[in-house]
């Protein structure tokens, strides 16, 4: 670790200048990622030029190379695809073309590029710059620049960001566009799901990729699909036979559709193609079922970015500036991306190669290291998928004598039924008994628990809130009633998933355990709320769904400012005391304020905000977004704010405010929340049959140790378990937040987005990480 803090007042680009293009197949959110290096380029001294059209712009120069200002990426955020132009080149494969690119580059004195695109745009960016100095030789000798201006501009920065819907390249877990492409899929499925179920029929569905499943493993996860096809894992000999008759068993149970997702680039053992029509053919073949075929072809690289998307290109755009300004002649160029919850700096090459790599063992028939080469994240989507798809019949279940109850406690949040139904189908194939209770601790009391079967989950992925019920309710004051109820259906592990309350229940819960024998069982909770505000996890099942309803709504409201010009909206959203929601959305609906709980503000901030907005009004960006946390101050309401706004406004602009409420909580779960809840849930239920094993004594489950009461969290980069007793000194329990929260490193950014001065701890950046290989033995041993 560095001893000494970095902070952006000390890093200058004066003198600099940067050129951003966009290249390859267009993805949602490259447009934020525009607009980030723009703005911080811009914010730190430097200047910076869009370069339209790609490679082709840099090629053909003239007014394809122009110098941005901070209004040209104004209301970009919102836009799907790319507003600065991408094209394939052909020009730029040969060395006549990038010699005419180094031309106009040096006449411009750029010397650091950003590019976002795929892996073939990089990597062409990086031949590029280890040739620079060949071709300010030839530009020399051919007199078309002067000996000191090949000097001045000797050395060629690159900085790529990986702009995909795809999700193929080697070293981040998500590309910019892969979220909105899987909200356009997941869109889709919802739809034909309500159409398929009133006819009893089965739809086959090809979706994007190339040669990567990403997003129809992601999709098939997030919809419960019956069957998937991807490329990275063709299916074993006889799958038509295996695929039809769990096609016909799920009609058995009473479901009254089928959905069958295939990958673009599907193929079987001997790497010949599946289609779509060559399932649907062997469906009606062997069953008669009523099929139809929807390929959604390019409607999943259209539409508006997902808030993650937006977030996800924002930081991307500013890490980027970041890496352009510390970077010298030596530097490798890099690759910024995602790993977790964490912005890293990656060698482009070596995510190239590795990219390349996973081919080449898809060719080759190496399928399981492909899928160990395509990462952590796609092989623990895919090893979820499995454990989920399976249902295997009673005999072949391995009988446990466990039972364990699933429950949900706290506020509805999205994602919350795929979570339970996570657990549910985990349990039974890990051969427990579920039980299922309803209306949270309170019905725990009641008796209201029911075992729950395979197909009582069936279609739960898609549905919003919670479908068990769900109630603040603490357990302390029912704590008797509770264990008389373990008592009575023999439960030996808890499954709570929930919000604050659940994790203040499962504190209780361990409390009363020196009183009741029967709550010495594992316990775990899975975190979901919309306010995002629980120890021990960076984020929560529900608050990707807030956001992105926060996000759509600022959306529609900057449209309408923008009509009526010289307005203001003061918008109020949720989250208790904790300000992620108002931060985060704000960052994604490119706000221009947001006050929150954890950052106190008084009048004079208020009124440099006034004023901030006064002088935006001068410019042709003529509307504002102000967002506030409904908890941020005791005083400062947002009645009060719309009020010193509007005065203070007279005749400048004038005020409308908003109060989102109760929408935040509701709809359809996002593909994030889908996924997340899924994923976490089947984790908490391998830790309860782990745990079951290890405290099982003498014919019964004791467990009385701080390990066997856990929360399960993001951290970072991975997810951990954590006794929730070693919480207590991380939360601040009368405002119900974590006393330290990551996110708020993301406020300075939305600050300097929204043109503010502010200062910036960049000590977390400038590590250049090299990317995980794996060699032949050791994929053997995973």
């Amino acid at each position: 670790m560095q001893d000494t803090k970095k902070f952006i007042e000390n890093l200058s680009g004066a003198g600099k200048s940067i050129g951003v293009l966009t290249s390859g197949g267009d993805a949602q959110g490259m447009n934020a990622a525009v607009r980030a290096v723009v703005r911080m380029g811009i914010y730190v001294g430097a200047k910076v030029f869009f370069i339209h059209e790609g490679y082709q712009g840099m090629v053909d120069g003239g007014d394809n190379i122009k110098e941005a200002s901070w209004e040209s990426v104004s209301s970009m955020l919102q836009v799907g695809g790319t507003v600065i132009g991408s094209a394939r080149c052909k020009d730029f494969r040969t060395h006549e073309g990038r010699l005419r690119a180094a031309l106009n580059l040096v006449q411009r004195g750029i010397t650091n590029l950003c590019v976002i695109g795929g892996d073939g745009s990089l990597t062409g960016a990086n031949l590029f710059r280890e040739e620079w100095s060949g071709l300010l030789d030839e530009l020399v000798q051919s007199c078309q620049i002067s000996e000191e201006a090949s000097q001045t501009h000797s050395a060629l920065h690159i900085v790529g960001m990986v702009g995909s819907i795809d999700n193929d390249f080697c070293g981040t877990d998500m590309t910019i566009g892969t979220d909105s492409a899987l909200h356009r899929i997941i869109e889709v499925v919802d739809a034909i799901m309500t159409t398929a179920q009133s006819h009893q029929r089965t739809f086959v569905l090809e979706v994007m990729g190339r040669h990567c499943g990403y997003l129809a493993l992601v999709s098939a996860l997030a919809c419960g699909a019956d069957w998937v096809l991807i490329p990275e894992m063709p299916p074993k000999d006889g799958w038509e036979e295996q695929m039809c008759h769990k096609l016909s068993e799920n009609r058995a149970d009473k479901k009254r559709l089928n959905i069958i997702i295939v990958a673009e680039g599907a193929i079987d053992q001997n790497n010949k193609p599946i289609t779509t029509e060559l399932i649907k053919d062997l469906v009606v073949r062997c069953l008669g079922f009523d099929t139809r075929v929807t390929i959604l072809g390019h409607v999943q690289r259209g539409g508006t970015p997902s808030a993650f998307d937006r977030i996800l290109a924002s930081r991307m755009g500013v890490e980027a500036v970041l890496a352009l300004l510390e970077a010298s002649p030596g530097t490798p160029a890099c690759v910024v991306s995602l790993c977790g919850n964490q912005a890293v700096r990656l060698p482009l090459m070596e995510c190239v190669q590795m990219t390349q790599e996973v081919q080449k063992a898809m060719d080759e028939k190496r399928f399981e290291e492909a899928v160990k080469l395509r990462g952590r994240s796609f092989e623990n989507n895919l090893n979820t998928y499995k454990l989920l798809s399976h249902r295997k019949m009673n005999a072949e279940l391995p009988r446990s004598s466990f039972n364990v109850a699933v429950l949900n406690v706290g506020a509805p949040a999205a994602g919350m039924n795929a979570a339970v139904r996570s657990a549910v189908r985990v349990g039974i194939t890990e051969g427990h008994t579920v039980f299922a209770v309803s209306d949270g601790f309170e019905g725990f009391s009641k008796g209201q628990i029911k075992e729950f079967k395979w197909g009582d989950v069936g279609g739960w992925t898609g549905q919003g809130g919670s479908l068990l019920g769900t109630k603040r309710t603490l357990p302390a004051k029912h704590i008797d009633k509770i264990a008389e109820q373990m008592r009575i259906h023999n439960i030996n592990a808890l499954l709570v998933i929930g919000g604050f309350e659940a994790y203040l229940g499962l504190l209780e819960l361990q409390a009363a355990r020196s009183k009741h024998a029967e709550l010495c069982v594992p316990m775990v909770m899975v975190p979901a709320t919309v306010s995002n505000n629980i120890p021990g996890s960076d984020l929560s099942i529900g608050a990707d769904t807030a956001l992105n309803a926060i996000t759509d709504t600022c959306d529609r409201i900057k449209q309408s400012a923008s009509g009526t010009k010289h307005r203001v909206f003061i918008i109020e959203t949720m989250g208790g005391y904790c300000g992620y929601l108002a931060t985060v959305g704000g960052l994604a609906s490119g706000a221009d304020a947001a006050y929150i709980y954890e950052e106190p503000f008084d009048i004079r901030d208020l009124q440099s905000n006034v004023e901030h907005l006064t002088e935006k009004m001068k410019t042709s960006i003529q509307r504002g977004l102000v967002l506030r946390n409904e908890n941020s101050s005791e005083n400062y309401t947002t009645d009060f704010i719309y009020q010193l706004y509007s005065e203070e406004g007279k005749g400048v602009f004038d005020c409308r405010k908003n109060v989102l409420g109760h929408m935040q909580q509701g709809g359809a779960p996002s593909p994030f929340d889908r996924n997340f809840g899924t994923k976490i849930a089947a984790k908490a239920m391998q830790w309860i049959s782990k745990k079951l094993k290890e405290f099982y004594r003498e014919g019964r489950v004791f467990a009385n140790t701080e390990d066997s009461a856990c929360l399960l969290g993001m951290r970072r980069r991975a997810l951990v378990f954590q006794p929730v007793i070693q919480l207590k000194d991380e939360t601040d329990f009368v405002h119900r937040i974590p006393k330290e929260q990551w996110w708020l490193r993301l406020r300075p950014l939305m600050k300097i987005l929204a043109k503010y001065k502010t200062s910036y701890d960049v000590s977390d950046s400038g590590q250049l990480e090299h990317i995980v290989r794996l060699r032949a033995k050791d994929i053997s041993a995973i």
